[in-house]
Order: C-alpha cells, then structure tokens, then sequence
C-alpha cells in the first residue's frame, strides 16, 4: 500500500485548529497509520505584500485508490475547511492541502505533477518532511529527504518551531 506525503499550510484564522482539521479528515481516509510532523511557523514565499505567517506541516499516510481521486478529495477537504477561490496567486489562504508523493509513482498531467515539482526547492516542505521520512528517496531523485534538506539552498529564513504534539 503506497504511503502518501501531504503538506499542510495555513495563514489565516485559527492556523493551528485548521490544520487540525485537515489532519482529522486525512486520517478518516487513511488505511494505515498517520504520521505527522511538528508544525512550523514560516514567512510567507511568493505571497502578497503584507501576508501573514503561515503555518506548515507534513502528514504521511495509506490510501488505497488513485492519485487522482486524492487529489480530488483534498480539494474537497479545502473546499470544506472554508476555503475560497483565489483571485490572487498565493492569496492568504484558511488551509491548503498539496499532494508531495504518492508511493514510487510518477505523475505528469495538466492537474496534477508528483512527486510535488518543487519539494526539493522549499525549506517550509523539506524541513518538516525531513523530521519524519529522512531516509525516503522520491521517484526521480537520487538522494534522501533529509540529504537534500540538509543540501537546501534556499533564501527562506529558518523556520520556527510551534509544536512538536498537535
């Protein structure tokens, strides 16, 4: 059964409670056990002028149908969580849930890349995904997660601890 990362981010209301409930509605369909990393307070990458501070995290979990059907589903679980159509690229957001992986598999279609094709470029995925899956290789890559966080090149500052249990 493929293991799946997701990552999650928030930046406006309650960030922690929204990625709570994201995390809740991710478990009910997991068919294995979820892992979850602490949650990080990160600036704001590519946002608006004046965007508050995200929230970020990375869940792993098993799922048994497609990456397509996940990806639909996720969008529901923004849909439901209060999210809106943005009018503005990187607009603040109440949550977003982003496929990173989906087991060994490689996709490439109008809707959807995985693995994610900009994991390796960001501090705010890498980091917490490295604190649960260092020694996983992505379809594609050659080196483990916690080699090419440990390699990052990246202008984003450090990220700052906000919970270890959540």
């Amino acid at each position: 059964m493929p293991r799946i990362g997701i990552a999650l981010g928030a930046n406006l209301g309650d960030r922690l409670s929204h990625l709570q409930a994201a995390r809740n509605l991710l478990l009910e369909l997991s068919t294995g056990p979820l892992i979850q990393a602490p949650v990080y307070q990160t600036e704001p990458l590519l946002c608006p002028a004046e965007s508050p501070d995200f929230y970020n995290t990375v869940v792993e979990i098993c799922y048994e149908g497609s990456p397509l059907d996940l990806l639909e589903i996720t969008q529901g679980i923004e849909k439901q969580l209060g999210r809106t159509e943005k009018v503005e690229r990187n607009a603040p957001r109440v949550i977003d849930v982003d496929l990173l992986y989906f087991g060994d598999q490689i996709v490439d279609t109008e809707v959807l890349e995985l693995p994610h094709p900009r994991l390796a470029q960001r501090r705010f995925v890498l980091h917490p995904l490295s604190t649960i899956r260092p020694e996983l290789i992505l379809p594609g890559q050659m080196k483990k997660v916690g080699e090419l966080f440990n390699e990052l090149d990246s202008d984003e500052p450090p990220l700052a601890l906000v919970t270890q249990d959540w």
